[in-house]
């Protein structure tokens, strides 16, 4: 199943600091007196986000999914109320570092949070309001420490030379013959040179790998397969190339896609800003060791007979503010 991490990614541009923490100038653990304990959120804060992920799987797969035993002794309730509190620790410790950096909430996100706020506590229904216990200042606290957990991201990140040329995206398409025997790649290769050979007929006749078109992007295949492509105009056939012990014939069908390359490019633009903050991220963690004192769900458990059913806090999240 995916962790929920990697699910709401596309929200929180969030990583795991421990490798970049390991590897930081400062290894000594800290002592148990820098270690400060931070308050996480309230249980009824908390149970918007638990709520609506719990809806949602309940509306997929009934509420039989609760007893699913995972590897390890885990039910899929344990795991998901696992995800959610780690979930909650990352947005709490993006908004510690927002606090410490000085980014806040204009008056203008702020008051965009009040709709979405009352939007969503006005599609509530008496049961799921029983069920978590929220008010609507809950639920527009919860949206405002969303989108400042966002809104760090983009502000730390915004004078930093991150943008990706054309070239350095660029996606071409090919056809490709693969095999294993240089001998016999040769005499394919002469084969294609005859007049009026059909490349794609004598592709899919000899080559041993099923898919004959393809994209490929710069950087994805570094060496002489890349250099091969690459090299290629709009209808030109390589010589026979060797890559990991294969024997690769191309013929470049289009040597600059421009949908898939500018697609690419928003790519490597977010993996390039998430990178860079994610540097910033683990320092501040490492630098600001936190604890969370926050035990409130240990008696909390699913059930059928649960009524609530919102699953919309993050829809009308994103009707206020895109990704």
């Amino acid at each position: 199943m995916k962790n929920l991490r990697r699910y709401w990614g596309r929200l929180l541009i969030i990583a795991a600091a421990v490798s970049a923490m390991l590897s930081g100038c400062k290894t000594e653990i800290p002592l148990v007196s820098e270690i400060k304990e931070t308050k996480l959120y309230t249980l009824p804060q908390s149970m918007i986000i638990l709520a609506t992920e719990r809806n949602k799987y309940q509306q997929l797969y009934t509420s039989q999914i609760w007893g699913v035993e995972l590897p390890g002794g885990q039910t899929f309730e344990t795991y998901l109320m696992d995800q959610v509190r780690e979930f909650l620790q990352e947005m709490k410790m993006m908004n510690l570092l927002a606090e410490s950096k000085g980014v806040t909430l204009t008056s203008g996100e702020k008051e965009e949070m009040r709709k979405a706020s009352e939007e969503f506590y006005n599609s509530l229904t008496p049961d799921d309001i029983a069920y978590m216990g929220v008010s609507q200042s809950d639920v527009r606290f919860m949206y405002e420490e969303y989108y400042l957990s966002n809104k760090v991201v983009v502000e730390l990140t915004r004078d930093m030379n991150l943008e990706i040329s054309d070239s350095e995206a660029k996606v071409i398409d090919v056809e490709e013959i693969v095999m294993s025997d240089k001998a016999a790649a040769d005499e394919v290769l002469l084969k294609l040179k005859e007049q009026g050979a059909d490349f794609s007929a004598i592709a899919r006749e000899y080559s041993e790998n099923g898919v004959i078109e393809r994209k490929m992007g710069r950087g994805e295949h570094p060496g002489a397969l890349e250099d091969a492509a690459f090299g290629l105009a709009e209808g030109e056939i390589s010589q026979v190339t060797e890559s990991q012990g294969k024997y690769y014939i191309i013929r470049c069908v289009s040597d600059y896609d421009e949908a898939a390359t500018q697609e690419r490019k928003s790519g490597l633009y977010t993996s390039r800003k998430k990178e860079a903050f994610d540097q910033i991220y683990a320092q501040f963690k490492q630098d600001n060791p936190v604890t969370f004192g926050n035990n409130i769900w240990k008696d909390l458990t699913f059930s059928k007979d649960d009524k609530t059913t919102t699953t919309s806090f993050f829809e009308i999240y994103k009707k206020y503010f895109s990704d």
